[in-house]
C-alpha cells in the first residue's frame, strides 16, 4: 500500500511544534540509526508514525492518528481504493485524538491544546476533512458511545459548566448534521478573567446548545464517575459515588434505578449481550481468582463463566461482532497478552493470523462490517506494533505501517516474566528486562521501575522507557505489587488499598531479582511516575541499604497534604476521588500514626542517598507543591538532589523536547549514581 510512503512525505509538508531543529532533523528520519550508533534517546519517546487505525463500517477508509516529522498528533484519513490521503490537524500547539467513525464519511474526534487542556469535541467529513466544526467546547466532554440505529447522534458525556454556573451537565444526545462551523474558543484566554474571555466562553456555550438534541436525567445523588451504553449503544449505566458508598443505576423506561450490584468486590467491564446484563469481575472473594462472568444488574447475580484463569483474576477486554454487537471473545494482558475466541470461525482467523505474522502477538484490531477485511497489529516484547490489513477473500495481508519504523528490533532486549514471593506469602509476578551482556560473572546495575496508578500494571510488551534504560546498560525490574489488577483474588479486603504492604513488594521484588545473581545488589535504583514517584521515595525511606538512588516523577510524598488539596477543589470540581480516599485510607485527622508511616515526605532524616525530583505545574493529579515541599525537605536534611520541573507541562512529560530533557537529565543522574564503586584499599 501506498499509505507508508504518503505517512513519510508527512515529515516534509507538516509545521514542527515546541521541537528543536536538532529534534526536528531526528523527527525526519524514519530509520534506525546505524548499529555502530548509541540509539539516541529521541527515539524511545517520539510520538508514533501511525496509531489507533480504524476502519470505517464499510471498509472503504482508515483514520488513524499520525505524527509525522512533528510533535503533534493528527488525524489521516486514507481512501483504500484511490490511495489517497487527507490530514487534519489543530492549529499550533494542539493534538487530535480519541478518533470514531460515526457512518463511512462522517468523524467525531477529541482536540487538545498544549497538551494540558481539552478544547473539546469536533466533526469532520470525508472528502473536506479540514472544515471539522465543534460540537462540545469546554465542558469535559467524552464520547459515551455511538448508537447502531443512530450513528450520527452520538452520545456525549459532558462532565461540566465550562462557566461554572452549575456541576455535572450529563449525558446528551447530540447533532452532528448541523453544521454551524462554530470557532472554537481561544484557549489562552481563558487564562484570564476579561470580559472578552467570559464571552467567547458564552458563544461556546451558545454553539455547543445548538448540537444538543437531548438530554438525559442524572442519575441519583452523589459524583457521576463515569457512563456506559449497551451493547447497541444505547444509554444504560452510570457509576456513581456519594459520600462513601459508590453505586451502579440502570437507565431503564425513562428513569434510573440502583443496582445491587457491590462496586467494592465488582469490576465492570461492559455491556453484555442481553439488556439489562453487564459482563464483569467480582463476586466474593474466596480465595481463587475471579472470572469474567455475565452480571444480571437488576438482581446482582452472576451468571455464565466466560473466560477464567488458575492465577489471575480476568483483567483484559472483549471484541464484539461489527453488526450484532455480541460478545466474540476476550483479551487478557496479565502474565502476557492472550486472546480466547468464543467463536469457531474467529478462533480460526486468530491460527490464520499467526501464520501470517510468526513470532508475535497478534491482535484484532477491527472490521468493517462484512467481516472479510480487517485491521490487526503484529507486536513483541522487542518490535513496537505493526499495523496491517488482512482480506479473507483473497486471504492476502499487507502492511499499512510500523508505528515506530526508527526502531531496530535486533538492538531491543527480551522482557522476561518472573516471580516473586512476597514476605506475607504471595506469589506475584514481575518483568525483568536485561541489558546485552548481563550474566552471572558480569551482573548488570538494575533500575526498579515501580508503575503508577497504583491500581494499573505493567504489561509485557514493548516498552520505551524500559528498552531506552536497557540500552543505556540497565537491567529493568517491573514489578506487579499487590493492587495491580489481576491480584486482587489473593490479598485480604482492603490490603490493595494498602500503601505500605505495596511498597514491601516493590522490596520483595527486587531481592527476587537479586537473587537471579545477573544483577549487581550493590547498584540498584529505584524509580517511578505518579503513584511510582511516590514508591520510589518510600523505598529510599524504609530500604536505606537497598538502593543507591532514587528518581521520583510527579510523586505523592504526603498523603494529607494531598487530601488537603483534594478538599479544596471538591467544591469547584466535583472530584469523587477525595471521598473514595476516604473510604479507604481514613481520615488524616483520626488516622494519625498511619498518615505519617505512609507519606515519605515527612521521613527525609532517614534519606541519605541521592534524589531526583520532576514534576510538571500543570499537574491537576499530583500538585507540584508535592514535589517542591520535598526538595524543600532534602534541602533541609542535607540530601543530595536534583530537580527537572517544567511548569507548562500536566503530570509527567508530554512535550517531546521535555521528555527528551528529562531522560537525558536520568541517563546522566544513573550514571554518575550507579557507577561501579571503586575497591576498597588494601590495608598496609
Amino acid at each position: 500500500m501506498k499509505l507508508v510512503s504518503a505517512l513519510l512525505a508527512l515529515g516534509a509538508v507538516l509545521p514542527s511544534a515546541r521541537v528543536s531543529a536538532d529534534e526536528a532533523a531526528d523527527l525526519s528520519r524514519t530509520t534506525p540509526v546505524p548499529a555502530t550508533q548509541p540509539i539516541p534517546v529521541i527515539d524511545f519517546f517520539r510520538p508514533a508514525m501511525l496509531d489507533e487505525p480504524r476502519l470505517n463500517p464499510s471498509g472503504t477508509h482508515v483514520a488513524a492518528i499520525v505524527a509525522g516529522g512533528d510533535d503533534r498528533h493528527q488525524l489521516l484519513v486514507y481512501n483504500l481504493k484511490t490511495l489517497t490521503k487527507e490530514v487534519l490537524g489543530g492549529q499550533g500547539d494542539s493534538d487530535v485524538y480519541q478518533v470514531n467513525w460515526l457512518n463511512d464519511t462522517r468523524l467525531v474526534f477529541q482536540l487538545s491544546s498544549q497538551k494540558l487542556y481539552g478544547i473539546g469535541l469536533f466533526a469532520t467529513e470525508v472528502g473536506s476533512i479540514g472544515n471539522c466544526y465543534p460540537l462540545q467546547q469546554y465542558q469535559g466532554s467524552r464520547l459515551v458511545s455511538v448508537p447502531s440505529d443512530d450513528r450520527v447522534h452520538p452520545l456525549v458525556w459532558n462532565a461540566f459548566d465550562s462557566l461554572r454556573t452549575q456541576g455535572d451537565l450529563g449525558v446528551s444526545s447530540i447533532d452532528t448534521d448541523v453544521q454551524s462551523f462554530g470557532k472554537a474558543v481561544d484557549l489562552l484566554s481563558l487564562r484570564s478573567n476579561s470580559l472578552e474571555a467570559l464571552s467567547a466562553l458564552r458563544n461556546a456555550q451558545e454553539n455547543n446548545q445548538r448540537h444538543i438534541l437531548h438530554t438525559y436525567p442524572m442519575p441519583g445523588p452523589g459524583h457521576v464517575t463515569g457512563y456506559a451504553a449497551d451493547k447497541d449503544g444505547h444509554l444504560e449505566y452510570a457509576f456513581v459515588t456519594h459520600g462513601r458508598e459508590r453505586s451502579l443505576y440502570r437507565f431503564f423506561a425513562g428513569s434510573w434505578a440502583k443496582c445491587p450490584v457491590n462496586l467494592e468486590t465488582t469490576a465492570v467491564i461492559g455491556a453484555g449481550n442481553q439488556p439489562g446484563q453487564l459482563v464483569a469481575v467480582g463476586g466474593a472473594l474466596d480465595g481463587k481468582p475471579r472470572p469474567l462472568r455475565f452480571l444480571d444488574a437488576a438482581s446482582g447475580e452472576f451468571g455464565q463463566v466466560l473466560l477464567a484463569d488458575k492465577d489471575y483474576d480476568f483483567n483484559g477486554w472483549v471484541y464484539r461482532d461489527p453488526i450484532s454487537h455480541d460478545i466474540l471473545g476476550a483479551t487478557t494482558v496479565l502474565s502476557g497478552p492472550h486472546v480466547v475466541w468464543f467463536s469457531d470461525v474467529y478462533k480460526n482467523l486468530q491460527k490464520m493470523l499467526n501464520g501470517f505474522f510468526p513470532n508475535t502477538y497478534v491482535q484484532l484490531i477491527g472490521s468493517n462490517e462484512r467481516q472479510n477485511l480487517f485491521l490487526v497489529g503484529s507486536s513483541s516484547d522487542r518490535q513496537p506494533v505493526t499495523y496491517s490489513w488482512v482480506n479473507l477473500e483473497t486471504r492476502q495481508a499487507g502492511l499499512i505501517a510500523k508505528s515506530r519504523p526508527w526502531i531496530d528490533p535486533d538492538r531491543m532486549q527480551p522482557m522476561g516474566a518472573i516471580k516473586f514471593k512476597t514476605r506475607d506469602g504471595h506469589l506475584l509476578d514481575a518483568y525483568l528486562t536485561l541489558p546485552k551482556g548481563a550474566t552471572a560473572k558480569t551482573p548488570a546495575p538494575m533500575v526498579v521501575l515501580a508503575h503508577g496508578g497504583p491500581w494499573l500494571r505493567d504489561r509485557w510488551g514493548f516498552n520505551g522507557e524500559v528498552q531506552f534504560l536497557a540500552s543505556r546498560g540497565y537491567a529493568v525490574l517491573q514489578p506487579n505489587y499487590r493492587g495491580s489488577p489481576g491480584t486482587t483474588w489473593m490479598v485480604k479486603p482492603g490490603e490493595d488499598w494498602d500503601f505500605l504492604k505495596m511498597h514491601e513488594d516493590v522490596s520483595d521484588a527486587t531481592r527476587g531479582a537479586i537473587s537471579t545473581h545477573l544483577v549487581d545488589p550493590s547498584r540498584i535504583a529505584i524509580m517511578g511516575g505518579s503513584f511510582g514517584g511516590y514508591l520510589a521515595l518510600q523505598g529510599l525511606v524504609n530500604e536505606p541499604s537497598l538502593y543507591r538512588c532514587a528518581i521520583a516523577i510527579a510523586g505523592v510524598f504526603d498523603w494529607e497534604d494531598f487530601l488537603n488539596e483534594k478538599k479544596a477543589n471538591i467544591e469547584h470540581f466535583g472530584d469523587a476521588s477525595f471521598d473514595l480516599f476516604l473510604i479507604r485510607e481514613g481520615d488524616p485527622s483520626t488516622h494519625r500514626e498511619r498518615f505519617d508511616a505512609i507519606s515519605p515526605a515527612r521521613h527525609i532524616d532517614r534519606v541519605h542517598a541521592p534524589v531526583f525530583v520532576s514534576h510538571g505545574g500543570y499537574d491537576t493529579i499530583a500538585d507540584i507543591g508535592q514535589s517542591k515541599r520535598l526538595v524543600s525537605e532534602l534541602e533541609k536534611h542535607g540530601v543530595p538532589h536534583e530537580t527537572y520541573f517544567v511548569l507548562t507541562e500536566t503530570q509527567g512529560m508530554h512535550h517531546l523536547a521535555n521528555q527528551v530533557g528529562l531522560y537525558s537529565r536520568i541517563e546522566a543522574f544513573l550514571a554518575k549514581n550507579l557507577a561501579p564503586q571503586a575497591p576498597a584499599a588494601k590495608a598496609p
